[in-house]
């Protein structure tokens, strides 16, 4: 069972001026099979909670604790959270100049499969496949990670990442920013693909309801100052969509 479970969660970033206290105690459990959407105004803490989770040098967890699958996350490197099953979908994508998509996806793979490499028959056509997916070209996959890429190709390029690598538990933080109409429904359904396998979760964090609409959450929480102020069903998010933020201000 892949489940993230985040209790009593605090943590700060680095600034220029010392460590900033961000979460102020998050709660929350994400079981297989389900998806989970987080959404809030501008500052809230969002993207620190996607950033912290998964290990990100400049965010520290200070208090609390997040599992998956029962393994304690905090006191282990970004590479040995990834090991044990966990994905980050990151909202503004770095380049790796230098480096193929597709080099970068076989290394991946390879490292996460404790040193095994994919099959050589199999693997360029399980790679073709998922760029065509997302609707991008084979070419695509010779191209350096993200270098010059346009908004919405690094966010396909996010999701081709996220089914090839095929991890026990996704956070995706804003992966619907700078996407167009055709985008945004191409990432939804790859959400819904790894979804669908029954055994997977997903947390997706996002500030829009347009990609509400293709993958569906199970669940809602609104994040305000640092932690979790209301949850609910998908009508949650609709109740935003007319109402904004402005009752939690």
């Amino acid at each position: 069972m892949a489940t993230l479970v985040i209790k009593s969660l605090t943590a700060d970033v680095e600034t220029e001026t010392g460590p900033k206290p961000i979460l102020k105690g998050v709660d929350l459990a994400v079981n297989d099979g389900t998806v989970h959407a987080i959404m809030g105004p501008n500052g809230s803490g969002k993207s620190t909670l996607a950033y912290a989770v998964a290990g990100h040098p400049k965010y520290h967890i200070t208090g609390g604790s997040v599992t998956l699958d029962g393994v304690e996350l905090a006191g282990l490197t970004p590479d040995q959270r990834a090991k044990a099953g966990l994905y980050l979908g990151m909202q503004y994508p770095v380049e790796v100049p230098g480096v193929s998509v597709a080099n970068f996806l076989r290394t991946a793979k390879t490292a996460l499969d404790g040193g095994v490499a994919p099959k050589v028959r199999t693997w360029p056509s399980q790679v073709n496949a998922a760029l065509s997916r997302l609707g991008l070209d084979p070419d695509f996959a010779m191209r350096s990670v993200n270098e010059g890429f346009s908004g919405g190709e690094k966010k396909r390029a996010e999701i081709v990442q996220l089914e090839l690598l095929n991890p026990r538990f996704a956070i995706l933080d804003e992966i619907d920013s700078g996407l167009d109409i055709d985008a945004v429904r191409e990432v939804g359904e790859g959400i819904n693909r790894f979804a669908a396998q029954g055994d997977r979760g997903v947390l997706l964090i996002t500030h829009y309801t347009r990609i509400l609409r293709y993958t569906v959450p199970d669940r809602v929480h609104i994040f305000v100052d640092g932690r979790i102020v209301e949850e609910g069903g998908p009508e949650l998010a609709d109740r935003l969509e007319k109402e904004g933020y402005e009752r939690y201000a």
